[in-house]
């Protein structure tokens, strides 16, 4: 990979199959390869086309970088809690190559652009506690119990828009 710099991200919605395809690639690499989460349940119902599901690619100028997903209307509603206005962030990752260069913070800014067109208020994600200060400099806050998900230590956490 060459020389990436912040300047070189650039964060937009996923519109097609191929979009989807490299989303899909970077979540392989960073969830079942790295951090060892079955396959079988990374991937679900909302990440079918036409689900209530809006999923940005990051790209950098050798090809993707990082991922995620908002889940709106009835997609958040179980997640939420079935809260009207708050949609629900998910599947975040960032390839290891692309890691201190802001796209993280990139990807979740683009979820959030996102949930603001769809008129949502807020927006809930659940962080894996290793990553609740990255969420709280985004100006995430934290509530509830810390749980596990797919084997890992997680927190709620939520942001108004």
């Amino acid at each position: 990979m060459s020389r990436t710099t912040p300047a070189d991200v650039r964060v937009r919605v996923a519109e097609d199959p191929a979009d989807r395809e490299a989303c899909f690639a970077v979540r392989k690499e960073v969830f079942v390869a790295e951090q060892g989460v079955d396959e079988a349940i990374e991937y679900d119902a909302f990440d079918a086309p036409g689900s209530d599901t809006v999923h940005v690619l990051a790209e950098g100028p050798d090809g993707p970088l990082g991922t995620g997903r908002l889940l709106h209307g009835p997609a958040a509603a179980g997640v939420t809690g079935g809260e009207p206005g708050v949609g629900s962030l998910g599947r975040l990752a960032v390839r290891q190559v692309a890691r201190g260069l802001g796209v993280g913070a990139a990807v979740v800014r683009g979820l959030e652009g996102a949930a603001a067109q769809l008129g949502l208020r807020a927006v809930d994600l659940h962080a894996q506690t290793h990553a609740l200060g990255f969420y709280e400099r985004l100006g995430y806050q934290a509530y509830g119990p810390e749980f596990e998900d797919a084997g890992i230590g997680h927190r709620a956490m939520r942001r108004e828009l």
